[in-house]
């Protein structure tokens, strides 16, 4: 439905957005009470205003409310809030966490993510024939699936472990770096994906592959210290504001180079957090300074993403066949995780109770696999079918976590489980400049 003449798309635009944020709001006052994580809500949010609850209502509401002239404004303010929130994830997974924490952690973490992209690849060759679209070759949609089934998603888990006063846990530490290590590894097979669905022919996937390798060497070699310069000011001080203006400027400049090679622009403002200079001790002073006000924007601009994505999923429209793919999927992305993570877990010596918990909090797939199902949409990869029943297992997957460990006993500051040992700090010398220095 056009937009009145006599009302400028931009005032739709404004409109749009004010209702999303409140229904958001309600929404996630309504999952506190429920013990949901925000994440939670804020899917269910974007789902209900889309045609899978809004549109079995009369008038077409959904085209009404989001008219087709103001999806574009829309989609552009959710991907701003998109890439900044990708940033901040790629920030906040530190793979210091996978230094020097023994073999049991390394066996989980690798079985984690192999065993539950095994077998997403298993039904990702079962369903090829029925869900992939046309010209849409079997290894890439292979490789799509499989990698959607292995995320779990680090930013919702970090936040869910530390509501359940798991923080400062065994537990807590080893789900903390299997997640950063799981999504850093899918991360890394969806840019090769990512290259193999957009180039034209062999010559063009060798070139994508190879700018994206001296990209990453780019951001390694130049841009981590060149950021280092700018948060720790050397002969020029840089004043918060400048600095977080900076950054942001940055992690958007990455995500146009990265969408630019021949990978998606989301690539860019995560492997930009990746870079971004961290500090063994106090984090503070970062935080208050970039993360926060950053976390802050992306939360404001995210609930606009959950609507751009309840818009392309219609769950009425599933049927039969489409329920049975969803059982089959939810139940094999539910097993190959907590399969790949509890029973390495188990075998490393850890008991029942703690390796059952662990896979539970690894089975938490939220906002991360939308974000991955969303690029596989855009793409062509997978259908809208397919879309809507990985969307659906990304949202079930989060929500059963809080029951489950209620279920188990898990509920509050007070956990049982030890300390993961940290490893032995470096000495001064071997650290980074700001490790040593006020920033």
């Amino acid at each position: 439905m056009a937009t009145p003449s006599n009302l400028p798309v931009e005032a739709v635009v404004l409109a749009d957005v004010a209702v999303v944020l409140a229904v958001s709001v309600l929404m996630v006052q309504l999952a506190k009470r429920l013990g949901q994580p925000p994440v939670v809500a804020e899917i269910l949010a974007g789902l209900m205003l889309g045609p899978s609850l809004l549109g079995l209502l009369p008038g077409d509401l959904p085209a009404r409310l989001f008219p087709a002239d103001a999806r574009t404004p829309l989609s552009a303010i959710a991907q701003l809030g998109l890439a900044l929130f990708l940033f901040s994830t790629g920030w906040e997974l530190d793979l210091r966490r996978l230094r020097g924490s023994g073999r049991t952690l390394g066996a989980v973490a690798v079985s984690s993510m192999a065993v539950p992209f095994a077998v997403g690849g298993g039904i990702a060759a079962l369903l090829y024939r029925s869900q992939a679209p046309r010209g849409v070759s079997s290894t890439v949609f292979v490789l799509f699936l499989a990698t959607a089934f292995s995320i779990t998603a680090f930013p919702v888990l970090a936040r869910l472990i530390r509501d359940r006063g798991l923080s400062r846990t065994r537990i807590g530490s080893m789900a903390m770096a299997c997640a950063a290590g799981c999504d850093v590894a899918a991360w890394c097979v969806l840019v090769l994906v990512t290259a193999m669905a957009t180039a034209k022919g062999t010559d063009g996937f060798v070139t994508t592959v190879a700018l994206t390798l001296v990209y990453a060497a780019v951001m390694v070699f130049a841009v981590r210290p060149l950021l280092r310069r700018v948060l720790r000011g050397g002969s020029v001080r840089w004043d918060s504001t400048t600095q977080l203006v900076l950054i942001a400027a940055g992690a958007l400049l990455s995500s146009y180079v990265t969408s630019w090679i021949g990978v998606h622009a989301f690539f860019g403002a995560f492997a930009f957090g990746l870079v971004m200079p961290r500090r063994h001790a106090d984090t503070t002073g970062l935080e208050q300074r970039i993360a926060a006000p950053l976390d802050k924007a992306a939360a404001l601009l995210l609930p606009v993403f959950f609507v751009i994505t309840g818009l392309s999923v219609n769950v009425t429209v599933l049927g039969r066949s489409g329920l049975l793919v969803l059982l089959l999927a939810l139940a094999a992305a539910v097993a190959g995780k907590f399969a790949g993570t509890a029973l390495p877990a188990r075998l490393g010596g850890m008991g029942w109770r703690d390796a059952s918990l662990l896979g539970t909090l690894m089975n938490t797939r939220g906002l991360t696999e939308i974000v991955v199902l969303g690029i596989g949409n855009q793409l062509g990869i997978i259908g809208p079918e397919l879309f809507t029943v990985m969307v659906l297992i990304a949202l079930i997957t989060t929500a059963m976590a809080g029951p489950l460990l209620r279920l188990m006993g898990v509920g509050g500051p007070d956990a049982p489980e030890e300390p993961l040992p940290v490893p032995r700090p470096r000495r001064a010398r071997e650290q980074e400049p700001l490790d040593a220095q006020p920033v």
